[in-house]
């Protein structure tokens, strides 16, 4: 796991992120989406369709995990190296992730809100 100070001063340049413990891991969110994982001491990005690609080219490699005996891919892909050097690299690295995270949240039906009703 990555330290929360690491994670913020590493995404300073591209803006405020909030990270929370997930599933073994930490999510790295901006405002209200999920722009990374991070899992293992790695950081991933969140992909799509559009970005996939990029990270391809870059020798990147999806985060896999195993789940009864099945390799399971998610939209996320390993950060590029140069990303945690350079500002430049990193923000133009998350302006990515933060694209495909908004056209996910874009493609997802809106949650139905649990309107409780007293009853007393």
């Amino acid at each position: 796991m990555l330290d929360r100070d690491y994670l913020e001063d590493l995404f300073a340049p591209f803006g405020p992120i909030t990270v929370r413990r997930m599933f073994g891991g930490q999510g790295v969110r901006f405002g209200d989406l999920m722009i990374a994982l991070v899992f293992g001491g790695v950081v991933y990005l969140k992909t799509d369709a559009e970005t996939v690609e990029h990270f391809k080219e870059a020798g990147s490699a999806s985060f896999d995990y195993d789940r009864k005996g099945k390799s399971v891919s998610l939209s996320f892909w390993r950060m590029p190296e140069e990303a945690v050097d350079d500002p430049d690299v990193l923000r133009d690295w998350a302006e990515l992730a933060l694209g495909a995270a908004r056209r996910s949240a874009a493609k997802s039906p809106p949650r139905k809100s649990l309107n409780w009703k007293r009853t007393s």
